[in-house]
C-alpha cells in the first residue's frame, strides 16, 4: 500500500507542476484557453484523486499506524484539513479567472493562491514520503500492511 501511495504522490507532483506553470503563464502572459484547460485538468485531479488518496490515508493507513504512534498522523490530518480549505480558495480563484479573462488582478491572485497551495502540497508529500512512510515501514508488520491494503479497497 505504501508503494501505491507514493506513486499517487508522484502523479500529484506532476499535476501540481502543471498547475504552477499554467497559472504563472496566465499571470505573466494573460489568459489563454490552453493554460486555463491545464489548470482545470489539475483542479479536477486534485478534486478527484487527492480526495480519494487522503481518504485512503485517513481511513486505512492512519488508524493502523496509530496503534504504534500518533503524532505524525495528527500532523498529516491537520495538513489535509488545511489543503482542503486552500483548495476551496483555489477553486474560487480559477472560476474568477474563467469569468474575468482579461483581469490582471484575478490572474495574479490565482497565481499567488496556486503557488501557495502547490508549496503546501509539495511540503506535505515530502513529510509523508520521508517521515511518515519510513515510520510505517519501521513499525508495521506485514500483517498490518495487509490490513492497510484491505482497508484501502
Amino acid at each position: 500500500p505504501i508503494a501505491q501511495l507514493m506513486q499517487e504522490h508522484d502523479e500529484a507532483l506532476l499535476k501540481l507542476a502543471m498547475l504552477n506553470k499554467a497559472t504563472r503563464s496566465i499571470s505573466e502572459n494573460g489568459f489563454s484557453d490552453e493554460a486555463y484547460a491545464r489548470i482545470l485538468l489539475a483542479l479536477e485531479f486534485i478534486e478527484d484523486e487527492v480526495g480519494v488518496h487522503n481518504k485512503s490515508e485517513e481511513d486505512a493507513l492512519f488508524p493502523v499506524l496509530e496503534r504504534y504512534v500518533e503524532g505524525p498522523t495528527q500532523l498529516m490530518r491537520q495538513d489535509h484539513k488545511i489543503l482542503k480549505k486552500e483548495f476551496v480558495r483555489l477553486h474560487k480563484a480559477v472560476t474568477k479567472v474563467g469569468k474575468k479573462r482579461t483581469s490582471k488582478t484575478a490572474a495574479d491572485e490565482l497565481y499567488v493562491i496556486a503557488k501557495h497551495i502547490v508549496q503546501l502540497f509539495v511540503n506535505h508529500i515530502h513529510k509523508e514520503n520521508h517521515i511518515l512512510f519510513p515510520l510505517v515501514q519501521k513499525f508495521l508488520t506485514k500483517d498490518a500492511l495487509r490490513e492497510v491494503a484491505r482497508r484501502m479497497v
